[in-house]
């Protein structure tokens, strides 16, 4: 069935309560690459129990997940050509290691490119702590629906992205993925098999499974934790990009970063192909 304007802006995303143990914490941190270096204690923190643990700030994007919804037919949705445009990550207070959490999802927004255009849908999700109440983070994200243009929805408005900074970056961060990446990552909760499934990800245009996303969000995240925040994740306070193309588990992930007033400005590329796949950066501290 074809798109529905009302349909999907008003789709029912199922609220979710997620129990935290550290165990989830650190296997986010090593589905990341954290702690290739077991004497390295700055990330030693963010894999190990005890009262010295600390989640990486984006963790939030795998907390009250909903889970690939754009997958059920009732969207309306090409879910196999769908890509993940944007994401921004927004943090209220420091995520906790232990405990438990509610995710609750919605739609805000759904722009129609036009016949063979595509179509942009941006959602939210909220990140609460269910014993307080308290709003521990805030997530926007942009899918790009590259299958579902001209189902006669609004052409506007379109989110602007941060500018692209200019001149030479003050800061270049190498991270390395590892090639089993994908397949420890999913491990978080999202399976969509383009990251995992040889065939599946042909027939979706890439010569291999690629990475998830937010994964290369996650080691953009720990570069800029690392270089911007003096890895404390008490700092960490906004982190929004947009996906530009997409890596190659194995490749190293090169954050570029323009440091400014309360913040910076930052891309990133695969370094073994020169290609920037992530672009229109903007990191802001607490």
């Amino acid at each position: 069935m074809p798109i529905t304007y009302e349909n999907l802006l008003n789709f029912p995303i199922p609220e979710i309560r997620q129990r935290l143990r550290w165990q989830d914490a650190a296997l986010y941190a090593l589905s990341l690459g954290c702690a290739q270096d077991p004497m390295d204690e700055a990330e030693l923190r963010f894999v190990t129990e005890g009262a010295a643990m600390r989640a990486l700030p984006s963790m939030a994007v795998v907390l009250g997940y909903p889970g690939f919804w754009l997958r059920d037919p009732a969207t309306g949705v090409d879910a196999l050509r769908l890509v993940h445009g944007e994401q921004a990550v927004t943090l209220h207070a420091p995520l906790p290691v232990e405990g438990e959490v509610i995710g609750r999802s919605r739609v805000t927004g759904i722009v129609d490119r036009g016949e063979g255009k595509g179509a942009l849908l941006y959602s939210e999700r909220v990140i609460l702590d269910a014993t307080t109440g308290e709003k521990l983070a805030t997530l926007e994200q942009t899918t790009f629906l590259r299958g579902d243009g001209g189902f006669g929805g609004p052409s506007g408005p379109v989110k602007k992205p941060a500018p692209e900074p200019e001149g030479a970056a003050a800061i270049a961060l190498d991270l390395p993925t590892r090639p089993e990446m994908a397949l420890l990552y999913r491990l978080n909760g999202d399976h969509n098999p383009l990251h995992s499934d040889p065939a599946l990800a042909a027939k979706a245009g890439f010569p291999r499974p690629i990475l998830h996303g937010l994964a290369t969000f996650g080691v953009v995240g720990r570069a800029l934790l690392r270089a911007v925040c003096g890895g404390d994740p008490a700092r960490f306070g906004r982190m929004e990009c947009r996906f530009s193309a997409p890596v190659f588990p194995g490749e190293t992930i090169r954050t570029e970063i323009w440091p400014q007033e309360g913040g910076a400005a930052f891309r990133a590329r695969a370094v073994e192909r020169d290609v920037v796949v992530v672009g229109n950066g903007a990191f802001r501290t607490r």
